[in-house]
């Protein structure tokens, strides 16, 4: 399991992706949120632009992170 410091408030999930090098663009996060094999909080989550706060744990095919 990896952890991620954000610096402001939150962090978007799609960019969150992209940071996390999970995927190469926004436009692949985006296609990656679509195939509903990404999960915050235990939940299949479709909303791109869903805001990840500190204690949110986001995970995708084996990859886990846990938000700080």
């Amino acid at each position: 399991m990896e952890t991620f410091k954000i610096k402001g408030e939150y962090i978007q999930l799609n960019q969150l992706l992209k940071v996390m090098g999970w995927c190469d663009s926004g436009g692949n996060a985006n296609a990656l949120i679509d195939t509903r094999k990404v999960k915050v909080n235990g939940a299949v989550e479709i909303r791109r632009r869903n805001k990840i706060f500190p204690g949110f744990k986001v995970d995708f095919d084996s990859k886990v992170v846990t938000i700080e």
